[in-house]
C-alpha cells in the first residue's frame, strides 16, 4: 500500500474523546488506543496509530512543541489495547448470541401465547354451586376440608383476591391470594394452566377462583394448613408487569423516598399491612380500656385560635379573614368537659410544625388524650400504668394481632409492673454519672431540657419503661401545676419506652385562678383568648390532670419499627405531603 493510502488514526490521551461522533483524525482524536481499536481494528492493512499527551506529556530539551508531536504507539500500549479489544470482541459476540437466543425465546413465547388464546375454560355446571368465603374463613360449619389426595371431598368455594405470590411449574401453578383478611394457597392444574390468562398472570392481579378446599399434604405448609384446588377462574383486573411490575416499583432495597412516593403500593406488603392491623387493634384496645375505666369519648375541634405547646410549632391559616391554627393538642377543650361529662378522652389528629426529620417526629399524628377530674399526681401515674398495661394485654389476647407483633418484634414482652419511676433530678444525676453530655457537650445541669439523644440513650440503657417526673417549671408548658413540696418543679411526667423514647407527656393542671393568670403573665401570653379555659377555675375548680399519647410512637415500640413513619397510613413530615 502506498504511503498516501495509509490509514492513520490519532489518539490524544489528554484532549481526545471516546465518542461515536469523533472520527479519530488529527483534528478530532480519540482518547484511548483501546477505543480506537474498536472502530479501526489493527487488522486493517497499513493502519498506523499515532499518540500523544498534548498537555501533560514530557517536554524534550526544553522544547514545549515536543508535547504536540504525534508518535507511533508503543509495543506495550499496542499489546494492552489489543488485549482489551479481544475482550471487547468476545463480549460483543456473547451479547449478540444472547440477543439472538432471547429473540428466539421471545418468538417461541409468542407462539405459545398465541396457542394459549385458543384454550377456553368453562365452569362445569354439574359441580356444586360454590360458597363465597373470605380468604381467612375457617369455620368448619361453612368450609369442610377434603383429604389431600381428593378421596374425601371438601366444600366447593368461590374466593376473590389479588395475587400475592406466584410460582409456575410444569403443568401446575401455585398462587397465594390475599384479600385484606387473609391468605390462601390456590393450585391451578390441567387446562387452567394453559390459558392465556394463566400464562401471563402477574403479581397483584385480582381474580376469582372456584374450587375444592383440601387439607395440605403432610410435611407441606400453606396458610391455615389448607389449599384450594381450582376448577375454574376468571381475571377481574390484570396488574402491570415487566418494568411496571410492583416488585420494580417498590423493591425491598429501594430508597426511603421511593417507598414513600409509592406508599399506596407499600401498604400491600405483609409488614405494612400488619402494622396497620395492629394500629386498628390498638385503637380498639384504647377505647375498650377507657370504657372500662369510665372515660367518655369526645371530639374536640381541629381548627383553633389558641395555642397549647408554643407558637413556633403552629400551622397557621386564614379562617374567614381571621388567623387560626391547626390544633397541637385537644387538652384545653378536654378540661372544659370534666364538670359535666366526667373523665373524658379523644382520639384525634394533632399538628406540629416542627422542621424535624428525626425518626420519631411527624407533622400530623394521631393523639390519644385524656383528662381526669379530682385526682392527685399519683392517681395520674397509676392510671397511665393501668391503661398502657391493659392495652397491651388486650392486644396480646387476640391471636392474630399477637402473631403480627411477634413476627415484627420477636423480643417484645409486656412491661412488668410497677413501671420504674424516676424524677428529673435523678435523671440529671444518672446522665452525669454515665458521662452523657447535653447538647452543648457539657455535663447536664438541673434546668437543662434533656435532648432526644440523651433521653433515648438513658432509656435504652435502663431498658424498661420509665415514668420520668417532676420537670422544672421553666421548661414545661404554662398550664402545668407546680409541686407543693418543691415549687421549682411541676407535677409532670413523660413516659419513656426503650427504642422509641417519649410516648406520653402528661401533668396535673393548674387549678387555681390566680396561679393560672400569673402563668399567662410569666409566658407573656394574652389571657383574653383563653377566657373559656380560665373560666374553669372560676366556676367550681378541681384538682385534675391528663396526658397525651402519640399512637405512632406507641406502635413503633410495640411493633419494633425503626421509624414512626411506618406506623401511620400516609406519613406527613417536613417536606412530605404526598401522596
Amino acid at each position: 500500500m502506498a504511503a498516501s493510502e495509509q490509514k492513520v488514526v490519532y489518539i490524544d490521551e489528554d484532549v481526545g474523546k471516546d465518542e461515536p461522533s469523533v472520527a479519530g483524525t488529527e483534528e478530532a482524536p480519540y482518547k484511548t488506543l483501546a477505543y480506537a481499536f474498536q472502530h479501526h481494528p489493527p487488522t486493517t492493512p497499513g493502519i498506523q496509530y499515532l499518540t500523544r499527551k498534548s498537555q501533560t506529556g514530557p517536554v524534550e530539551d526544553g522544547n514545549e512543541a515536543s508535547r504536540l508531536e504525534w508518535k507511533p504507539a508503543t509495543k506495550s500500549a499496542m499489546k494492552k489495547a489489543n488485549s482489551l479489544w479481544e475482550q471487547a470482541k468476545k463480549k460483543a459476540a456473547k451479547a449478540e448470541q444472547l440477543a439472538l437466543r432471547e429473540k428466539e425465546e421471545a418468538e417461541k413465547r409468542r407462539q405459545v401465547l398465541e396457542e394459549a388464546k385458543k384454550v377456553v375454560i368453562k365452569e362445569d355446571p354439574s359441580l356444586p354451586k360454590p360458597v363465597r368465603i373470605r380468604l381467612d374463613e375457617t369455620n368448619p360449619n361453612i368450609v369442610q376440608l377434603g383429604s389431600p389426595d381428593g378421596s374425601k371431598k371438601g366444600t366447593r368455594v368461590r374466593v376473590l383476591g389479588r395475587v400475592h405470590r406466584l410460582r409456575p411449574q410444569k403443568d401446575v401453578i401455585f398462587i397465594t391470594l390475599y384479600d385484606g383478611y387473609g391468605y390462601l394457597q390456590c393450585i391451578l392444574t390441567g387446562d387452567l394452566t394453559r390459558t392465556y390468562d394463566a400464562m401471563t398472570l402477574t403479581l397483584e392481579t385480582s381474580m376469582a377462583i372456584h374450587g375444592e378446599m383440601r387439607e395440605v399434604p403432610p410435611k407441606q405448609h400453606a396458610p391455615n394448613n389448607r389449599e384450594l384446588h381450582a376448577d375454574y377462574f376468571t381475571i377481574i383486573g390484570k396488574a402491570a408487569g415487566d418494568k411496571e411490575a410492583i416488585t420494580n416499583r417498590v423493591a425491598p432495597d429501594a430508597e426511603p423516598h421511593v417507598l414513600l412516593d409509592n406508599r399506596h403500593l407499600v401498604l400491600r406488603g405483609e409488614t405494612a399491612s400488619a402494622v396497620m392491623k395492629v394500629r386498628a387493634a390498638a385503637l380498639r384496645a384504647f377505647r375498650k380500656t377507657f370504657e372500662e375505666n369510665r372515660l367518655l369519648e369526645v371530639t374536640p375541634p381541629a381548627m383553633v385560635q389558641t395555642q397549647v405547646e408554643g407558637g413556633a410549632t403552629l400551622f397557621q391559616f386564614d379562617y374567614y379573614g381571621e388567623p387560626a391554627y391547626l390544633t397541637q393538642s385537644s387538652q384545653l377543650y378536654l378540661e372544659t368537659c370534666l364538670p359535666s361529662l366526667g373523665d373524658v378522652f379523644c382520639i384525634c389528629p394533632s399538628f406540629r410544625a416542627e422542621k424535624s426529620l428525626t425518626r420519631r417526629h411527624l407533622s400530623e399524628y394521631t393523639h390519644i388524650e385524656a383528662e381526669l377530674d379530682f385526682i392527685t399526681f399519683e392517681d395520674l401515674l397509676d392510671h397511665l400504668e393501668t391503661v398502657i398495661s391493659r392495652v397491651i394485654e388486650l392486644l396480646l389476647e387476640d391471636p392474630q394481632i399477637a402473631k403480627f407483633i411477634h413476627d415484627m418484634n420477636p423480643d417484645f414482652k409486656p412491661p412488668a409492673r410497677p413501671f420504674k419511676r424516676m424524677r428529673y433530678a435523678e435523671a440529671i444525676e444518672w446522665l452525669r454519672e454515665h458521662d452523657i453530655p447535653n447538647e452543648e457537650g457539657k455535663p447536664h445541669e438541673f434546668g437543662d431540657d434533656i435532648a432526644e439523644a440523651a433521653e433515648r440513650k438513658m432509656t435504652d440503657t435502663i431498658n424498661q419503661p420509665i415514668f420520668l417526673t417532676h420537670f422544672p417549671a421553666e421548661i414545661k408548658a404554662f398550664y402545668m401545676k407546680k409541686d407543693a413540696s418543691d415549687p421549682r418543679v411541676t407535677e409532670s411526667v413523660d413516659v419513656l419506652m426503650p427504642g422509641v423514647g417519649e410516648i406520653v407527656g402528661g401533668s396535673c393542671r393548674i387549678d387555681d385562678y390566680d396561679e393560672l393568670i400569673a402563668a399567662y403573665q410569666r409566658e407573656n401570653m394574652d389571657p383574653s383568648p383563653y377566657y373559656w379555659y380560665t373560666d374553669q377555675r372560676k366556676y367550681g375548680t378541681s384538682p385534675h390532670g391528663g396526658y397525651g399519647l402519640g399512637l405512632e410512637r406507641f406502635l413503633a415500640w410495640i411493633c419494633g419499627r425503626y421509624t414512626i413513619r411506618e406506623c401511620c397510613l400516609y406519613p406527613r413530615f417536613t417536606g412530605r405531603c404526598t401522596p
